[in-house]
């Protein structure tokens, strides 16, 4: 196993966000909104400046994101340091968030009813969710398991009354999109 202090561990973690920001950028995402403006919230979801702030409906799915990388670390690496668990659960997030940013996942995404204008994230709300991602790690690293579970749920329930959508509907429409749920999101 590789030895590195905890700092050093949290260190990579946050490197990684770092290498994150300059690889969108050079990616050719915005460094943020073409509106000009950064808001700290943006709530309408059919609009163009959705995932191009600081944070949106969809930030709450990456502090899930960090409740799922934590607990299945935990699972599977049960004597890997926290801190170390925390640096691979940030290259995990970066990885996606870099994926999410690729023209394959974008044309996906644009097939979804929720997000036909969907250009990607802005290089601010990636860095963003992927700190969301930090925020659900942490959580999940001092909440009792049951208390874990049941954030997750909560944010799941509280999305799809509020947005119809979800990470659970975000990941099954993205792989296999179901025409009833495209057609209930519609509406």
């Amino acid at each position: 196993m590789v030895v590195m202090s905890l700092r050093g561990w949290i260190l990579a973690g946050f490197a990684l966000i770092g290498v994150q920001a300059l690889a969108l950028y050079f990616m050719g995402q915005p460094l943020i909104s073409a509106s000009g403006m950064v808001k700290l919230w943006h709530g309408a979801v059919l609009s163009s400046d959705n995932s191009q702030q600081i944070s949106d409906w969809y930030t709450f799915s990456h502090v899930i994101h960090g409740f799922l990388f934590y607990l299945g670390l935990w699972f599977f690496f049960p004597r890997m340091p926290i801190a170390m668990r925390f640096a691979l659960a940030s290259g995990i997030e970066v990885g996606w968030e870099l994926f999410e940013n690729t023209d394959f996942i974008i044309s996906r995404y644009r097939e979804q009813a929720l997000a036909q204008g969907y250009i990607g994230d802005s290089v601010i709300n990636s860095i963003c969710d992927t700190l969301a991602m930090v925020v659900g790690f942490v959580l999940a690293w001092r909440l009792p398991v049951s208390a874990s579970i049941a954030v997750i749920i909560f944010i799941e329930a509280f999305m799809l009354n509020w947005i119809r959508d979800s990470l659970t509907l975000n990941i099954i429409q993205l792989i296999h999109p179901l025409e009833g749920v495209t057609n209930w999101q519609s509406s």
